[in-house]
């Protein structure tokens, strides 16, 4: 009978807040590892202890700056080169998916190529959290394990038990979560139609269904500069919205997100910390994804399905 290889956890440098809280809610400690700094600026992540013959897990969301993700990719290889029997790359956050295709000539496909370099660094599986779309799965030629957000989103919306719940796509590319969850939740939905002038400027927002007298609740994988949900609160809210809530998976909240989300009309901004809160503000409240991945890790490990895991 073949003996179970064991599990180790280890994190990058951005996302040591996260991975404790995910080897705490498996009931284990996360390995030691070290970062030699040289005075230029490169840098050589390595295990402090002996990972050899083990399954490897790495936590390490890959927003900027970029040597967050090389830290990622280099402990991968130090794994593997150390003889890690498998090494999973849990990435809840996964930076450069909004470029997801050429739309435009000459550009780059940023999310293919971060899948291919993943795969190249060694990583035998990738472990993450609401895409900016799902097709970006394929992508990857090793599995791809990929949890919703809603999972943790559901729940927390079903417990505020508000009347006329309606819910919102900030714009077309989110109809479909938006549809996922109106069904799960059995109301209604709006979605919102927005021209943008360039990248995180919107020139012109419309709501298409009817607002009035509801309680809205805007759905979305990421923020960024808050440019788009801010407006769209504001439009709903004329148009005699009750309320206007947000939830988002990956709080970017760039630029100037905190100080628009501070002076609008929304009522609260529910994120998860995929992403680690720049700034402070009294409408945003953090859910912990910290049970739900510890959850998987441990289904993975086992062999076991994770199809439970997944509400939208």
């Amino acid at each position: 009978m073949k003996i179970k290889a064991p599990i180790k956890f280890f994190s990058g440098r951005s996302s040591h807040y996260l991975a404790e809280k995910i080897t705490k809610s498996y009931g284990t400690e996360l390995g030691k590892t070290s970062v030699l700094e040289f005075s230029d600026g490169e840098f050589q992540p390595f295990f402090e202890e002996s990972v050899r013959g083990c399954i490897v897990f790495i936590v390490q969301s890959t927003f900027p700056p970029a040597d967050n993700l090389m830290e990622l990719l280099l402990l991968i290889d130090a794994a593997k080169r150390a003889s890690a029997y498998q090494v999973v790359a849990v990435m809840p956050y996964i930076g450069l998916t909004r470029q997801d295709r050429k739309d435009k000539p000459r550009c780059s496909i940023g999310a293919k190529l971060v899948a291919d370099i993943l795969t190249v660094a060694g990583a035998d599986r990738v472990m993450t959290m609401d895409l900016h779309a799902d097709q970006i799965q394929g992508f990857f030629n090793v599995p791809v394990d990929h949890l919703y957000g809603s999972t943790l989103f559901v729940p927390y919306i079903k417990n505020l038990g508000l009347e006329n719940l309606t819910i919102a796509a900030p714009d077309m590319g989110g109809t479909k979560r938006a549809n996922a969850y109106s069904r799960f939740l059995n109301c209604e939905m709006v979605i919102c139609y927005k021209v943008r002038k360039k990248a995180n400027i919107v020139e012109e927002i419309r709501v298409i269904g009817d607002v009035k007298d509801k309680n809205i609740i805007i759905v979305d994988d990421m923020i960024d500069t808050a440019g788009t949900v801010c407006l769209a609160s504001k439009l709903m809210l004329e148009e005699g919205a009750q309320s206007v809530r947000v939830v988002c998976s990956h709080a970017v909240l760039s630029g100037p997100a905190y100080e628009r989300i501070d002076k609008s009309g929304i009522t609260e901004v529910v994120v998860t910390d995929t992403i680690p809160l720049r700034g402070i503000s009294d409408k945003i409240k953090v859910l912990t994804i910290a049970d739900l991945f510890a959850d998987v890790i441990h289904k993975v490990y086992k062999y076991k399905s994770i199809t439970k895991n997944f509400i939208v």
